[in-house]
């Protein structure tokens, strides 16, 4: 077996904020497989969560765009070299274009433009990713940047009547979600959304941890740490950070579609932040 390297360790203790002997056993046990590696931790108790894998250092910011109407919208991720480029005004600009072109055009050329403003600005920039939704039937789409440009948010959220679109309440529980997913990183909206092989990995390793308890109370501490899963990756299982999380963000939009006489559903949602993995 080869030697398993300082990086690799490094790495997963990035990953899994274990501690240095624990991550060179677990890549030793698993023959230098990082995602293997953190199960191990996990099976273990000594890694509480995994940080997504892959990440990068890049620079750069989350830009976004929302056309007239609010039926149409953009979120694009730009990236350059240094913090400095990144805080220019002169980047801010372009940024900003693209993502007013990506809005009205996903289909786009922008490598002209790319090029042009490496040579004025003199580093490398790369528009690494976009994402843009268009409402479908009755709905709005709202987006929000997170002071500093680093995280970004982009929503659907659809009405069954037309009319509940315009009233305030609804304009404001969509504001609120964006800013809910900002904050609190969901993955998906609903819990059934999630790959049942993601959930049964869920349960081996939360059985793994607590296995030298009784059988029925593997059980009922196997389903409690799902739960605790489920509001952690799942936006409706949420606690509504605007209420201090008192109560879940599927309960508050159905008490304001309570309020207003519909039913109020979150479609989608996207949410980059600058330097994540793509993969």
């Amino acid at each position: 077996m080869s030697e398993i390297s300082a990086t690799s360790v490094a790495k997963l203790r990035e990953m899994t904020n274990a501690g240095l002997m624990d991550c060179k056993k677990a890549l030793t046990e698993v023959g230098g497989d990082l995602n293997a590696a953190v199960d191990v931790l996990r099976k273990k108790g000594v890694a509480t969560a995994a940080k997504k894998a892959g990440r990068e250092a890049k620079e750069g910011l989350i830009v976004q765009n929302i056309q007239p109407g609010a039926r149409v919208g953009v979120l694009v991720e730009i990236n350059c070299e240094t913090d400095f480029v990144a805080r220019n005004d002169a980047f801010k600009a372009f940024c900003d274009e693209v993502a007013r072109i990506l809005a009205t055009n996903p289909k786009a050329d922008l490598e002209a433009m790319r090029t042009e403003q490496v040579a004025k600005i003199g580093e490398n920039i790369r528009i690494s990713r976009s994402q843009r939704l268009e409402v479908a039937g009755n709905g709005m789409i709202a987006g929000y940047i997170h002071t500093g440009g680093k995280v970004g948010v982009l929503v659907e959220v659809g009405a069954n009547k037309e009319a509940t679109v315009a009233q305030d309440d609804f304009k404001q529980l969509v504001r609120d979600i964006t800013l809910q997913i900002a904050a609190a990183h969901p993955y998906v909206v609903s819990r059934d959304q999630i790959d049942p092989e993601v959930i049964a990995k869920e349960r081996e390793i939360a059985a793994a941890q607590v296995k030298d308890k009784p059988p029925q109370a593997i059980a009922k501490i196997v389903e409690g740490k799902l739960e605790k899963f489920y509001q952690g990756h799942c936006l409706l299982d949420q606690g509504f950070v605007k209420k201090n999380s008192e109560i879940s963000v599927k309960d508050h939009v159905a008490t304001v579609g309570k309020q207003l006489g519909d039913e109020i559903v979150i479609r989608r949602f996207v949410r980059f932040q600058v330097g994540e993995s793509q993969g």
